[in-house]
């Protein structure tokens, strides 16, 4: 498999979970602690490799843009009042190496669509595909994990979790064999099955590692689960021509597209790193 170094994030949604909160504010600019969700995202896509930032943006989100943007007044004024903490947490959100592109998905046709949106980008190369809303805390970034499985493997790889069987219909759901401790090969994969219907309790979480493959399996793709063009319905093409793998990730996700979510990284993460109590 050729390098990934190229990292897509869609972040076209609406964030309706969160209003009114997410009225004039991007849900993936919420911050945990002290910094945003998409940056947590990006963070961990650049301690993977990757050095291509691809934002598949709405309306609205102009402020994603702005946050990785230099900004010349507020360092000039951190440098001058001796904040130089503070001056260099906002110098170095992006490291000089990486570059961030923004394109829109202008109508929203589901996450399918969005990566489909960043082919034009993306060109003819593998890359990571990174959702801000689930938040992963772990020693060893979960994207790299993802690239250095789909390196062993050459194959796409899919970031799984297993969850509670009344809980499926939240996932696409995969089935497959396993072939070492963290890692299977997938035969199948189902968005959002019923438990009496889905396959197992391995559900995908949002990180993978595409092969450029699935643009076209995408354009094949028709509208399904609520209307929407579903990536699980694109990677199930895939499969029936290119190996898909599954991956256990080691880290602590949090669904941060949920209240609780939110609020269990705030409190938790803010003890880990910050030492605050409550």
């Amino acid at each position: 498999m050729k390098p990934i170094r190229k990292a897509v994030f869609p972040v076209a949604g609406l964030g309706t979970r969160f209003l009114p909160a997410t009225k004039a504010m991007p849900k993936e600019m919420l911050p945990v602690v002290d910094k945003p969700l998409i940056q947590y995202a990006v963070e961990e896509a650049i301690a993977a490799g990757i050095t291509e930032l691809i934002f598949v943006t709405g309306r609205h989100k102009r402020s994603i843009e702005d946050h990785f943007d230099r900004l010349p007044e507020l360092e000039a004024e951190l440098a001058a009042k001796g904040k130089h903490a503070l001056l260099e947490s906002v110098k170095n959100i992006i490291p000089p190496s990486v570059t961030c592109i923004y394109t829109r998905q202008a109508v929203p046709l589901g996450l399918g669509h969005a990566v489909l949106c960043a082919e034009p980008i993306v060109g003819n190369e593998p890359f990571a595909v990174l959702l801000a809303d689930d938040l992963i805390d772990s020693d060893v970034s979960a994207t790299r994990q993802l690239v250095e499985a789909a390196h062993r493997h050459d194959g796409s790889v899919l970031a799984l979790q297993s969850v509670e069987r009344q809980h499926t219909g939240k996932y696409g759901i995969v089935a497959g064999r396993k072939l070492d401790k963290h890692c299977m090969r997938v035969d199948a994969i189902v968005e959002k099955p019923q438990p009496a219907d889905a396959p197992s309790t391995q559900a995908v979480v949002g990180r993978y590692v595409l092969e450029p493959e699935i643009f076209q399996c995408l354009r094949s793709t028709s509208a399904g689960v609520g209307g929407e063009i579903q990536l699980t319905d694109g990677i199930a093409r895939l499969l029936t021509h290119r190996a898909v793998y599954g991956c256990k990730y080691e880290g602590l996700r949090y669904d941060c597209g949920s209240k609780e979510g939110f609020f269990r990284a705030t409190v938790e993460l803010g003890r880990k790193y910050h030492g605050l109590t409550a």
